[in-house]
């Protein structure tokens, strides 16, 4: 029994880590609902009354969410700091109650400040997070002079007890988050492995399914290696083992995907098209037989992607004995075309592309783990060990990272631009909400404030605005069942209160429209609390939160706007360019150029792409009228994950040129490359310059361009077919780029064609 229930426990474990990478949303509920938890004992042991007690669960709430810095010592001083702040927010909330024309203009200055804080990093945004909240404090619990210094004591008590949540006991480190979501990779890495079984073994009425499944879990690993990378530097003891762990992801992730691909072409009568895992809704590749007709081939690719899960999920600890290893050395040996069942060459490339997945798994196991033991390897498994130390000399030894030139200045820097924009919007929402209700005005200034964090367009500004909307009217609806259910039981509310703060907190980074749900129906409860709940009050809230989000969306058009277009054209330019960098510098290396740092040029092409598609989300949600754009959208930031896919494949496959036996150098690549760099340049002159006249050049295929080569030095067997795979689909992805954006596209055999995006 123990035996059947540990690797449920553990199955169970790993879906809910996977669910929540680094458990980051577990542990900032758990932070939260913890330091509000604390201060409403220590309160209630002082005998406060009701509305120091809701002041200071707001306080605690605000003063642990705010703090966002990645080390302790960093957050001690910010919330120090925080705390005269907060103090001093309160004292001019209740100084200038009695004053609505000098307490408006001051709101809109501190709205002001606290939005161009952000310019300041971590700390600047913390602080100007906390102003502004506790200001919103006083005014919610309608803070006077006389009750002043016992607010003041509310919040310092409030401060003191995030503080002992923080440090003492949900203590979060930046080597315990890393850890976590290393964990989360390896979950998420194994789901997808779990998840190509399925599409091996889908039949045709589930193919499509199974498919859909691999595209999530594609997804979802990739996610999870952005969020690696973005704790590396906190998370590690230096910079070489940051960049190792960060290569060994990067790995990893490429190997994995890959996989999912000569999975499919496998599944197909011809080669599978990568656009197909990354476009939702692709049409299947036409089935073929290649599998279906070898039962014994199927069992034994169906066997082998069971070990690699196995060796995927199994902790390093339990790797001792010679199964394990007798796994490790079957997997790795198909690198070396060991023991490669009679089949069809599709078929044959899956094997391959579960030895490369097996390697990535030792490599990032030796990366994270250490050394281990070697005395069964065969001499495949040495190999692949010695490929994996020579490039960790040569991580070890590379130059740092030169940092990023300065960004815009004056009004074109974000942060000014958005202050302006909320300082207008806010001003707008203050009057409006004044007609509104003299009383609950500032709910307008607050949905205002709160549509323009993290966005960037009017686009997304809108999108943002209509779902809170949504979250708060259906809030409110469940606000009325639970005061009617709560009554006069202030510790029931209290605890409805911290569940939905957990609530709040676990859905934010899934859905904004469940989060402003769960802060609605909290407020009711507050508001119940505070014996000023009616059901008026609030459907009083939806009329100033729609109020506040129209404000935004004004202020957002007319003032210094920055509409979704302009911003996903710029974001467009700089994947293109990025992507021009990271394949000009692998094919210069595969062409016998000098070792470049490639792995950061893929890393900062796949921020730039993760920046882009979260900038066309208002392009592509559901309520945008312009159908057909929606698609066009859709399809070209596939074509261009598709184009980065190979990009980065590229550029692993550069990297292991120093340390393999089966990848060479050919300088005649960089011929072969050329097309690719020059029809870029056009794409980026194009998206610069709508005006510009460059035209996309087509041709023979790369192959054939490299067969006709005389002046190469080496015969092209020298060149793996994975590279001429890889800069065969790179290129044609980089041509399939021109028709959405309206490039031209000459040929040999074909008049030249021209789109228009969202034609």
């Amino acid at each position: 029994m123990r035996t059947v229930t540990r690797p449920s426990r553990t199955g169970t474990w790993d879906r809910f880590t996977a669910s929540d990478p680094g458990l980051l949303r577990l542990m900032a509920g758990l932070r939260t609902v913890g330091a509000i938890a604390l201060t409403l004992a220590v309160l209630a042991l002082l005998r406060a009354d009701i509305s120091h007690m809701v002041a200071g669960s707001m306080a605690a709430m605000v003063a642990t969410f705010a703090v966002k810095d990645k080390q302790r010592r960093e957050q001690a001083v910010t919330l120090v700091l925080g705390l005269p702040v907060a103090l001093t927010a309160m004292s001019l909330g209740a100084l200038l109650n009695t004053h609505v024309i000098a307490g408006d203009l001051f709101f809109i200055a501190l709205i002001f400040a606290a939005v161009y804080s952000r310019r300041f990093g971590d700390r600047g945004m913390a602080l100007g997070l906390i102003g502004f909240q506790i200001y919103f404090v006083s005014l919610f619990v309608r803070a006077t002079f006389s009750a002043l210094p016992g607010l003041c004591g509310t919040l310092a008590i409030a401060f003191a007890c995030s503080a002992v949540v923080r440090f003492g006991l949900v203590v979060e480190t930046p080597e315990r988050i890393l850890e976590r979501l290393r964990q989360a990779f390896r979950a998420r890495l194994a789901q997808l492995v779990s998840a190509q079984i399925e599409l091996l073994d889908a039949g045709p009425a589930r193919l499509e399914k199974a498919l859909e499944d691999v595209r999530l879990h594609t997804a979802r690993l990739h996610e999870t290696a952005l969020m690696i990378q973005g704790r590396l530097d906190e998370g590690t003891s230096d910079s070489a083992t940051a960049s190792l762990v960060q290569r060994r992801v990067a790995d990893a992730e490429i190997a994995a995907e890959r996989l999912g691909v000569l999975l499919l072409s496998a599944r197909s009568a011809e080669r599978a098209d990568t656009l197909t895992l990354h476009l939702p809704n692709a049409p299947l590749p036409a089935p073929g037989d290649w599998l279906r007709a070898q039962d014994d081939v199927m069992a034994t690719l169906r066997r082998d992607l069971h070990a690699l899960r196995m060796l995927i999920v199994r902790p390093v600890t339990h790797d001792r004995g010679p199964a394990v290893a007798h796994l490790r050395n079957r997997l790795l040996g198909y690198r070396d075309e060991e023991n490669l069942p009679r089949a069809s060459a599709a078929v044959q490339d899956v094997f391959r592309g579960i030895g490369e997945a097996a390697r990535s798994v030792l490599g990032l196991r030796l990366a994270v783990d250490g050394p281990q033991d070697e005395s069964d390897d065969t001499p495949a498994t040495t190999r692949s060990r010695e490929e994996l130390d020579a490039e960790d000399v040569a991580i070890a030894g590379a130059e740092e990272k030169e940092p990023d030139d300065d960004g815009p200045t004056g009004l074109k820097r974000p942060t000014t631009r958005s202050a302006v924009q909320v300082s207008v919007g806010s001003a707008l929402a203050i009057v409006g909400g004044e007609f509104l209700s003299s009383q609950r005005w500032y709910w307008a200034v607050l949905t205002c404030w709160v549509v323009f964090l993290n966005t960037a367009s009017t686009g997304e500004i809108l999108v943002k605005g209509y779902r809170r909307l949504l979250g708060t009217v259906l809030g409110v609806v469940a606000g009325v069942a639970l005061a009617g259910l709560v009554g006069n039981h202030t510790w029931l509310a209290f605890a409805l209160v911290l569940l939905f703060i957990f609530a709040m907190f676990y859905s934010a980074p899934l859905s904004y429209a469940l989060m402003s749900f769960f802060v609605t129906a909290m407020l009711g409860l507050l508001y119940t609390l505070l014996n000023t709940y009616s059901p008026e009050v609030l459907v009083l809230r939806i009329a100033e939160t729609a109020l506040g989000a129209a404000c935004g969306v004004i202020a957002a058009v007319l003032v210094l706007p920055v509409n979704t277009d302009r911003r996903t054209d710029e974001l467009l330019g700089t994947v293109l360019s990025r992507l021009g960098d990271v394949t000009d510098a692998a094919v210069e290396q595969l062409s016998g150029g000098p070792a470049l740092d490639l792995l950061d040029k893929a890393r900062d092409l796949d921020t730039a792409l993760d920046d882009l598609r979260s900038s066309t989300q208002p392009l592509t949600h559901p309520i945008t009228p312009l159908r057909a754009r929606r698609q066009t959208v859709r399809y070209l930031v596939a074509l261009l994950e598709t184009c980065a896919y190979h990009a980065r494949s590229l550029a692993a496959t550069a990297e292991l040129l120093p340390y393999s036996k089966t990848v060479a150098v050919d300088p005649r690549l960089k011929r072969a490359g050329r097309r690719i760099a020059d029809n870029i340049g056009v794409l980026v002159a194009r998206v610069e310059d709508e005006g510009s006249e460059g035209v996309v050049e087509t041709g023979a295929s790369l192959a054939a361009m490299l067969e006709a080569d005389t002046e190469g030095a080496m015969r092209s067997d020298r060149v793996t077919s994975r590279v001429l795979r890889h800069l065969q689909r790179l290129d044609e992805g980089v041509v399939g780029l021109a028709r959405p954006l309206g490039v031209s596209v000459s040929s040999p055999d074909s008049e030249s064609s021209r789109g228009r995006v969202g034609s």
